[in-house]
């Protein structure tokens, strides 16, 4: 347990990018072979696993070319960490609207951007039509919890596992000689 502990600190930010890339293909395979549209709070969960990837990217290819001796960049690994609790935060956001906690922004519930061209595009049916999707009405369910539920639990875990890597003990940091 201690050397999957010390391996996972050691290379969080490897972690940390595989994590978020299969998090996004997840989402777009849902996408894609599901049928299921994203709203735009769906659009901005997936920023923050963006986001992620870039510190991570970053963060690993800086440990690669420094032949790991210090071990994951600690800033990187708190970065991490705050990117993912903004997700985590984000998605409790996404979800308590789904269970009408509170109300969504109108953009979220069909109210959206509106402009007399567009009106008129529509009506003359000159315009694309698009579907508005809905940010409080959920699409799937999984064990009782929607996407933006699991997003909930799983941006948690990627942050607390962040902390973990910032703070790790310096053991994990540096290779024993």
């Amino acid at each position: 347990m201690r050397g999957l502990y010390r391996l996972l600190t050691r290379w969080w930010t490897a972690f940390a990018l595989a994590a978020s890339l299969a998090l996004l293909g997840a989402a777009h395979a849902f996408e894609r072979f599901e049928g299921l549209a994203p709203c735009p709070l769906c659009l901005r969960q997936r920023e923050v696993y963006w986001f992620a990837v870039a510190i991570a990217l970053v963060a690993t290819v800086w440990h690669l070319v420094s032949r790991g001796s210090r071990g994951t960049p600690r800033i990187a690994a708190f970065l991490l960490a705050v990117v993912f609790f903004t997700g985590a935060v984000t998605a409790v956001f996404h979800m308590g609207g789904e269970m009408d906690w509170w109300l969504l922004p109108a953009s979220c519930s069909g109210g959206g951007d509106v402009s007399l061209e567009s009106l008129a595009a529509l009506a003359l049916g000159t315009g694309p039509v698009e579907a508005v999707v809905m940010c409080d009405a959920v699409t799937w369910r999984f064990l009782g919890l929607s996407m933006a539920g699991w997003n909930v639990l799983i941006s948690a875990a990627l942050a607390v596992f962040s902390l973990l890597a910032a703070k790790r003990p310096k053991d994990a940091r540096a290779p024993r000689t």
